[in-house]
């Protein structure tokens, strides 16, 4: 299979995790921390879907972000939908570097080195699960043709 059908595929996989988890798993624990793994999953779709782009394009030469954001308007990616997919990544950046996160009044705190703060709460995760979504199926019509 080639490259790009694989992370597409990957993609695909990873948004219905999070959307499973979203609306099923969530509600029925309603473990705030779960938070976390579906954010990280919709950032893996998101990651997948870019990745899937590049490969399709065939282009290496520059780095990823910055090809993605020349190429999207071939899939039809609005500029606020190419800054909500970066608010996603940056939220993710920040998460992985995060000195600590903790739970407080329904929302997962993300607390970086430097004491700032970067809530997540249900409201958001579906939000960002809205944008991988329709992200996916531009992709999905532009590499199915």
């Amino acid at each position: 299979m080639e490259k790009f059908k694989e992370d597409f595929q990957k993609a695909v996989r990873s948004l219905k995790i999070a959307d499973h988890m979203t609306y099923v798993t969530y509600p029925l624990i309603n473990e705030k921390r779960l938070l976390l793994k579906i954010f990280t999953e919709i950032t893996n779709s998101i990651t997948h879907c870019i990745s899937s782009i590049l490969d399709y394009e065939k282009i290496n030469s520059r780095p990823p972000i910055e090809l993605f954001i020349e190429n999207a308007k071939k899939y039809e990616i609005s500029n606020s939908q190419i800054k909500q997919i970066q608010e996603i990544l940056k939220i993710n950046r920040k998460y992985k570097e995060s000195a600590m996160e903790f739970v407080k009044k329904n929302k997962i705190v993300i607390l970086s080195e430097n004491l700032q703060t970067q809530t997540l709460d249900i409201i958001k995760i579906k939000e960002f699960l809205l944008i991988a979504k329709e992200f996916l199926m531009k992709v999905n019509l532009r590499i199915s043709n």
